[in-house]
């Protein structure tokens, strides 16, 4: 009798074996699913749901570090999940840095950063990360600019005079830093370079050793973050005769700008937050919203006003940008300047 191979017993016993086998590849499939999803990062719907570290590069008290916290104490608010301030100090801001890179990219360990950021592949010829792949921005927070500090005993008061008295005195004339590539040290590279001055670098370890030397009248120059210097210039203990940013500050409207001396000086710090790249465009933009949110609270702008900052936000891609920017225009100087940190 002859069998049609579709109800041969052969066929037939085929068949239920590759449904059994169907049936354990979907089950394990359906099981593989179910782990994959329950190891993946969290979604924004869900996160946070466990605490949040920002990792900050310098010591507590800088813009770097009161900006996380503020901003961090405003998340844990909104969150309802602790968001932790950790200071993990050396090389600039690198080993913070280097410490992120490493970090698992699910939005549970972020970086507060500043202008040094973008100022260390300029300078350091091997970083253990790369400034530009490693990292996601997340938003900008604030900005602000700085004070071109004098010692009272130099007899200058403004900054044409200062220029004019540097251009006599080529390689005489000293200015302080706080350290070989930090933000004092390139802000001055940039004002020699536009002025057509030859002033000699004297770094120290930090903002209020530099700022002290200056007005001491060891040093004859220091450019200074605006909050570091603010409240001695205004009792007087420190001479400011210009401020860097493009227009004069509110509350120091007397103080000219360095640009009303030398057209096109600029010089503003910024400071903003990272995340691991890969960290998912979800919850990049999750941080990027909630952040915003606070940041244009006007209990935030009253809190920063009084250090010379501004409040700031950005896209993460135009913080991104921002930083590629900048390590391009921080390479420039570094190379014109011979700047270099072996």
């Amino acid at each position: 009798m002859f069998l049609s191979p579709l109800t041969s017993p052969h066929f037939k016993k085929l068949v239920r074996g590759r449904l059994l086998a169907g049936v354990g590849t979907l089950f394990l499939c359906s099981m593989g699913l179910a782990w994959a999803q329950s190891s993946a990062p969290a979604s924004s719907a869900s996160y946070p749901n466990k605490p949040v570290k920002i990792l900050v590069g310098f010591t507590p008290g800088g813009v770097p570090d009161i900006s996380a916290r503020l901003i961090g104490q405003k998340l844990t608010e909104v969150w309802g999940q602790p968001v932790i301030v950790e200071n993990r100090l050396g090389a600039g801001g690198n080993i913070a840095a280097q410490a992120l890179g490493n970090a698992t990219p699910d939005g549970y360990t972020l970086l507060s950063v500043s202008s040094a950021h973008a100022v260390a592949p300029a300078i350091y010829p091997k970083l253990p990360f790369n400034p530009l792949k490693d990292f996601s921005g997340i938003s900008l927070t604030a900005t602000g600019p700085a004070l071109v500090i004098v010692p009272a005993q130099l007899g200058v008061k403004n900054m044409a005079e200062f220029i004019a008295m540097a251009k006599t005195k080529p390689g005489q004339l000293f200015y302080s830093s706080s350290g070989v590539g930090s933000g004092a040290h390139f802000a001055v590279e940039l004002l020699k370079a536009q002025a057509g001055i030859d002033l000699v670098h004297v770094p120290f370890k930090g903002i209020p050793e530099g700022l002290n030397e200056t007005i001491s009248g060891r040093t004859q120059l220091f450019i200074s973050p605006y909050a570091s210097a603010i409240q001695l210039v205004k009792e007087g203990k420190a001479r400011a005769i210009a401020v860097t940013s493009t227009q004069r500050m509110p509350d120091m409207p007397d103080m000219p700008t360095v640009a009303e001396a030398l057209p096109g000086y600029k010089w503003v710090f910024w400071y903003g937050l990272l995340a691991p790249s890969r960290t998912p465009k979800t919850i990049i933009d999750k941080l990027n919203a909630d952040i915003a949110v606070i940041l244009r609270q006007p209990e935030m702008r009253q809190r920063l006003t009084p250090m010379g900052i501004e409040a700031a936000t950005s896209t993460p891609e135009e913080f991104d940008k921002l930083i590629a920017e900048e390590i391009a225009v921080f390479t420039r100087i570094a190379q014109s300047a011979q700047i270099k940190i072996d």
